[in-house]
């Protein structure tokens, strides 16, 4: 307005100069310069009061946010750590278990250890077995001490590891709660599969009964009996003199050659041979008829007749075996094999008929492996031979499965015959499933009715052992249990033991039989010294 006013003026008073004119603008510069100005100083206070704000806001801000990430590495801190203590406590509660495991284990070993140093001092005939079963046992007590340092060893590397895990990132801690992870589900996993394996077997078993009922349906089989005595038929009631001799002389040479009891009684037109081994009692049998047939009955030709039926009965043994092979369609067996084989003819266990109950066994071998899709021949071979030991086992130390597998061994029988013979007694492990099959064959022949008779074979063994002792003696050269085990004949050789000597060594018998042997009654040891010279006129 006061521009315009000027203005104005200047305009009626054209051609005059305005006096005070620049004065006035030079005050409307100033006075706009400070409008101006205080404007700029306003807005400058405003600007600067608005930065300060700010910086409080952003100060604010800031402290928030540090707060607040130092909660969160706490909180994270504190996870970490009690997911360390977890583990910690989880890995320090296995430790303790497997500790307690171990003592319990010590303790059993202790126990048994201490079992076993008793049985010793009882048993000393065991000292070697024991001294084995002790070093079994130091064995296991230095594994078990190695178990336990490495226990100790796998305890520090956790504890080396949870140590690393507390100092962990995230992502690192991550990775190791996942391989942990893993390994409980391969846990879980293994839990899964035995139990199908468990399944798998109860099927199986199921499967397996069903194969034996069928092998026993497919094989038929007599009951056996087996007696002690032979019966021979006389013509007349004279042949029983000419048999016992002048002063009973035949009878003691027939006894004495053949290791029989021959018993001549009141009954009429009868002669009894009494032996608990059938091979001597069958041959004894056979010569004595031979000797009736031919009349002449006196010391030397009962020798002479014994001697050729000893060969005879190993012909026919021979003719046996073959016999058993040919119905079995087995070939390529020794012929010292197909010997003991006949032998079994004559051999019995718990009152059943060896090789019957041999036979009997191949065939339920093949009638088994032809349901499980097996080699038949090779199942038959095993089945047959597993009691081949018993043909050998009173000549030979050791127990029939051991004896038959060495003999199959010498004469090259296949490595499943070998197993299946040492193994069908559960003496060894079974190394294939023809073992298996010759074992569960052994079992249904035995165990079927009628099959065995366990008080018989009691009383062969115990006349086995009456002989066994006898013979244990140096300078005997024979001795037969006879009278149903009530007396034993030892016969010594001559040239080595005299006369004082024979009755000391009967004496030391009689002491060794009560030592060693439970029977009733009393046991008569008799035994015989004899000088024989011979001389042939030419």
């Amino acid at each position: 307005m006061v521009r315009k006013a000027a203005y104005s003026r200047k305009r009626r008073l054209p051609g005059n100069r305005y006096k005070g004119g620049d004065e006035m603008d030079k005050l409307l510069y100033v006075l706009l310069f400070a409008a101006g100005f205080g404007a700029g100083l306003a807005l400058y206070l405003r600007l600067k009061l608005t930065a300060k704000a700010a910086k409080e806001e952003a100060r604010t801000i800031l402290e928030t946010a540090r707060q607040e990430a130092q909660k969160t590495r706490k909180e994270a801190e504190l996870a970490l750590k009690e997911e360390s203590y977890k583990k910690r406590l989880e890995m320090e509660k296995e430790v303790q278990e497997a500790r307690t495991e171990m003592r319990s284990w010590e303790k059993r070993l202790t126990k048994r250890e201490d079992g076993l140093d008793h049985k010793a001092e009882i048993l000393g005939k065991k000292e070697r077995s024991l001294e084995k079963v002790e070093q079994d046992l130091r064995n296991k007590t230095a594994k078990l001490q190695e178990r336990e340092t490495e226990l100790d060893k796998l305890l520090q590397e956790q504890k080396d590891a949870l140590y690393k895990i507390s100092q962990m990132s995230r992502e690192d801690a991550e990775r190791v709660l996942l391989e942990r992870l893993s390994r409980d589900m391969e846990r879980e996993s293994a839990v899964i599969i035995s139990r199908a394996i468990e399944k798998a077997k109860e099927e199986a078993e199921r499967e397996a009964k069903n194969i034996v009922v069928n092998a026993i349906q497919r094989v038929a089989a007599d009951h056996t009996q087996e007696v002690v005595v032979s019966t021979i038929d006389l013509p007349n009631d004279d042949v029983k003199g000419r048999v016992i001799g002048r002063e009973g002389r035949n009878i003691r040479a027939f006894e004495k050659a053949t290791g029989v009891d021959l018993i001549v009684d009141d009954t009429p037109g009868v002669v009894v041979v009494s032996s608990f081994d059938s091979v001597r009692r069958e041959m004894a049998r056979r010569a004595l008829e031979k000797l009736i047939a031919d009349g002449r009955i006196h010391p030397a030709r009962i020798e002479e007749v014994v001697e050729a039926t000893k060969k005879e009965m190993n012909e026919l043994m021979m003719e046996t075996g073959k016999q058993t092979t040919l119905d079995l369609d087995i070939h390529g067996l020794h012929p010292r094999v197909i010997m003991l084989l006949g032998r079994l003819r004559f051999r019995t266990s718990y009152g059943q008929n060896v090789l019957q109950h041999s036979v009997e066994v191949a065939q339920l071998c093949a009638a088994i492996a032809s349901e499980l899709s097996l080699d038949v021949k090779l199942a038959k071979r095993c089945g047959l031979l597993h009691d081949i030991g018993k043909a050998i086992d009173h000549e030979v130390e050791g127990g029939h499965q051991a004896i038959g597998a060495d003999l199959a061994k010498r004469y090259k029988e296949a490595p499943e015959v070998i197993n299946a013979i040492a193994a069908h007694h559960e003496d060894v492990p079974a190394e294939s499933l023809y073992a298996a099959i010759a074992a569960a064959a052994d079992a249904i022949s035995a165990a079927r009715p009628g099959a065995r008779r366990e008080t018989l074979e009691k009383y062969i063994k115990r006349l086995e052992n009456l002989e066994s002792i006898a013979t244990s003696f140096d300078g005997v050269k024979a001795a037969y249990a006879i009278q149903a085990g009530r007396e034993v004949r030892v016969i010594v050789e001559p040239e080595r033991i005299d006369d004082a000597q024979a009755a000391k060594m009967c004496r030391d018998i009689a002491l060794k039989v009560q030592q060693e042997l439970a029977y009733p009654g009393e046991i008569k040891i008799t035994l015989l010294r004899e000088t024989r010279v011979v001389e042939y006129a030419r």
